[in-house]
């Protein structure tokens, strides 16, 4: 029964992780700079999850299987272009290989939107391990009073 407890607990753990790097993304949406001062526009993070056959610290006797975060990526998407040579954060020379071009200035590849979404969808899930890990306390609570 524990097993089950701590697969919704793995779960909630993962969401919280993700609104964390949701709430990155939205803090970041409009920084140009790194934290030395040099142009380098923030690149969108995404909380990467895979199974986790190790809930609650230890290894799983019944196979149940929960989740963990098993990376925090950086979106590889390009990012936002806008015209504006007179700006002050514009690329003042090529550089191809970066694929950044001279009279651009370069925002983050962070949508508003899609993170709102991400957040929305992240909440929910919170919401149902909740839901699933009070199940699992009332069944547990439930057959303690069975077997008194």
């Amino acid at each position: 029964m524990y097993g089950a407890l701590d697969i919704s607990v793995s779960g909630m753990v993962a969401q919280r992780t993700r609104l964390l790097t949701v709430a990155s993304n939205l803090a970041n949406q409009h920084a140009v700079l790194d934290s030395e001062g040099n142009v380098d526009p923030y690149r969108r993070k995404m909380a990467m999850f895979a199974p986790d056959q190790a809930v609650g610290g230890r290894a799983s006797r019944t196979g149940a299987v929960g989740v963990k975060v098993a990376e925090i990526a950086e979106d590889p998407s390009d990012f936002r272009a806008v015209w504006d040579p007179t700006h002050p954060y514009a690329i003042k020379e090529s550089d191809p290989e970066r694929g950044l071009e001279a009279g651009y200035v370069y925002y983050p590849n962070v949508n508003p939107v899609i993170e709102q979404i991400n957040m929305i969808e992240a909440g929910r899930a919170y919401e149902a391990n909740v839901a699933a890990a009070e199940a699992s306390k009332a069944m547990l609570a439930e057959a303690l009073r069975l077997l008194a």
